[in-house]
């Protein structure tokens, strides 16, 4: 009795289902940066490689952050803008604005807990010379676009009481 081999997988479909995937967290990002924003109680929770090629990430958050963030996006953030292969936010930081560029890549889990929708990626390779280069920073005005109203009547600027924004850990999400 011969066993069959499955046969190399020529089309990759592996990697077609993750872009695929891929597309899935872009439309939501760019339903969240709509005229209306996110519906509900909709919000994003984004980690991503923070050396990840085409990442930008300010200096002082690499030093707290040198593998990987989770941002979230839900009320307070600022010029957000969406191509093919990524997306840049302003966000803040202990009160001050960042601005962060994130390929779609670069991203290893999304999670929106309100509805406990959950996506995850293999970590990217990154390069060891990635790894040894200083890392970059924003180079784009960091200054915060006035507040926008939603749909729903909420200020788009909400959040936390300093205005800073917060990385968060979703070690509480994970089955155990």
């Amino acid at each position: 009795m011969s066993e069959d081999r499955p046969a190399d997988d020529l089309m990759q479909y592996d990697r077609m289902a993750q872009e695929a995937l891929r597309a899935v967290v872009k439309a939501a990002i760019e339903r969240a940066g709509s005229p209306h924003g996110l519906p509900g109680q909709h919000h994003l929770y984004i980690t991503y490689k923070t050396r990840a090629h085409g990442a930008v990430t300010p200096e002082d958050l690499m030093e707290r952050y040198p593998d990987d963030m989770t941002i979230v996006l839900q009320h307070q953030f600022w010029d957000l803008t969406i191509d093919d292969r990524q997306f840049s936010v302003t966000l803040r930081f202990g009160g001050q604005p960042k601005r962060l560029v994130v390929p779609f890549s670069a991203i290893t889990r999304f999670y929106d807990p309100s509805v406990q929708f959950l996506l995850q990626w293999p970590e990217p390779e990154i390069e060891a010379a990635e790894i040894i280069a200083a890392p970059m920073t924003a180079r784009t005005n960091p200054e915060p676009a006035p507040a926008k109203k939603t749909a729903a009547g909420e200020k788009t600027e909400g959040g936390d009481e300093d205005g800073g924004g917060q990385v968060v850990s979703l070690d509480q999400f994970r089955k155990k």
